[in-house]
C-alpha cells in the first residue's frame, strides 16, 4: 500500500492527470480484521418468533412471456435474479426504502414463501452516538405496511450490540491509527450477513435476500462443491458489489439479490407498479446512525483534531494545513480544499 502519511503531522498529496482507477477492496481497507464475536444468543429476537412459514406458491410463467401478478404485469427479466424455477423460503431484509421493498415483492411474486427482517443497528441511549436523528421509526412504519399488503411476516431484529463492538467501534480506533476501513462494507460483512445470519441459522431459510445492486452466480445442485460468484449489477451507477466484497463464500452461497438484473430507474417503475406505501420515498444517503451528522464531525468527536502540513508529493512545496491525517484516505479527493487541483492523497 502506498504511504499516506510519513509522520502523523504529514500529509502528502498529488496531483492526477488521469482517472483514478477501480482498485481492489483490500487498497482501501484494512484487511486484518478481528474476528467478530456476534452470537445469536444475543440478538434480542420476540418471543413468538415462528420458526416456520407456509405461504401458498405462486404460479410462474415461462420466462420467455410477460406475467401477471396482482394485477401487475412483470416482464420475465423482472424475476430472472430471483430463481423463479424454485420455490424457497427466503428470508429479506427490509429497511423500509424503495429498493428492499421490490425486492421483497418480486421474491413473493416469483412464488417464494418469504420472511421479512428489520434489522435494529442503532446503539444505546448512554452513548454518545446521535442515535435519535435516524428516524428508524418511519423505515419500520414503511416496512410493515408493504409486508401488510401481500401478507408476508416481518419480524424486528435488534443488533445493537453486535452493530457497536464490530463496527461502530472498531470504525473509531481504525481511524484513530490512521487506516480507514468503509463502514458499509463492515456493517454487510459483520451484521447484516454476519450477526444476522448466526442469528437465523437455524431457522431453516432456503436462502437470504436484500435490496442491493449485485449480482451472486450460484453452481448448479450437481458443482454445489464450486464457488458462488458475486458478479457487476446491470446497474453501474448504483452497483453495490464493492460494500459487499468482502463476503466469504459461506455468506454468498446463501444469497439472493432480486435487483441485480435492474437499473435504478425500472425498480422505480416497480415500485410505482406495485403501488408500494415507500414509491416515492428517496433514497437514503450516509451511514444511518449518524442521521444527518457528517461523518467527518462523528470523527472529530470521538478522536479529536491534530493540526498538520500538506505538501506536494513530488516536489515537497507546502500546499497547506489539514485538521488530522484520520479525516483523509488514499485516494481521496473531496474535503482538501486546496487551489489549483484536482489533488488526491496518497
Amino acid at each position: 500500500m502506498a504511504k499516506f502519511i510519513v509522520s502523523p503531522k504529514l500529509l502528502r498529496l498529488k496531483p492526477r492527470l488521469t482517472p483514478i482507477v477501480s482498485l481492489p477492496s483490500s487498497h482501501f481497507l484494512h484487511y486484518h480484521f478481528p474476528k467478530p464475536t456476534s452470537s445469536s444468543s444475543t440478538a434480542s429476537f420476540p418471543q413468538t418468533l415462528p420458526t416456520s412459514y407456509s405461504l401458498p406458491p405462486k404460479p410462474v410463467s415461462p420466462l420467455n412471456t410477460a406475467a401477471t401478478f396482482n394485477n401487475v404485469i412483470l416482464d420475465p427479466r423482472h424475476l430472472s435474479c430471483c430463481m423463479p424455477d424454485k420455490r424457497l423460503k427466503v428470508a429479506v431484509l427490509l429497511s423500509g426504502g424503495v429498493d428492499s421493498s421490490v425486492a421483497l415483492r418480486l421474491l413473493h411474486a416469483a412464488g417464494h414463501s418469504c420472511t421479512a427482517f428489520y434489522l435494529k443497528i442503532w446503539f444505546q441511549e448512554d452513548f454518545e452516538n446521535y442515535w435519535t436523528e435516524c428516524p428508524w421509526e418511519e423505515d419500520l412504519k414503511y416496512a410493515r405496511a408493504v409486508c401488510d399488503q401481500v401478507d408476508v411476516p416481518l419480524q424486528v431484529v435488534h443488533l445493537t450490540d453486535e452493530y457497536w463492538n464490530n463496527v461502530v467501534s472498531y470504525i473509531i480506533e481504525e481511524y484513530r491509527c490512521g487506516r480507514t476501513p468503509n463502514p458499509d462494507v463492515l456493517c454487510n460483512t459483520r451484521i447484516k450477513f454476519g450477526a444476522f445470519m448466526d442469528a437465523i441459522y437455524n431457522m431453516d431459510y432456503d436462502y437470504i435476500a436484500s435490496g442491493h445492486y449485485a449480482n451472486v452466480v450460484h453452481p448448479s445442485a450437481d458443482q454445489s462443491n464450486k464457488a458462488s460468484i458475486l458478479e457487476l449489477s446491470q446497474d453501474m451507477v448504483k452497483d453495490q458489489t464493492y460494500f459487499l466484497s468482502h463476503l466469504s463464500q459461506f455468506q454468498l452461497k446463501q444469497l439472493i439479490f432480486p435487483l441485480g438484473c435492474l437499473s435504478k430507474d425500472e425498480v422505480r417503475q416497480l415500485a410505482a407498479k406495485f403501488d408500494l406505501p415507500n414509491k416515492g420515498r428517496k433514497d437514503s444517503q450516509g451511514i444511518c446512525f449518524l442521521g444527518k451528522i457528517r461523518f467527518s464531525d462523528f470523527v472529530a468527536r470521538h478522536i479529536g483534531e491534530m493540526e498538520g502540513i500538506i505538501l506536494e508529493a513530488e516536489t515537497g512545496d507546502f500546499l497547506g494545513k489539514h485538521r488530522g491525517f484520520w479525516f483523509y484516505t488514499i485516494g481521496q479527493r473531496q474535503g482538501l480544499r486546496l487551489p489549483g487541483g484536482p489533488w488526491y492523497a496518497i
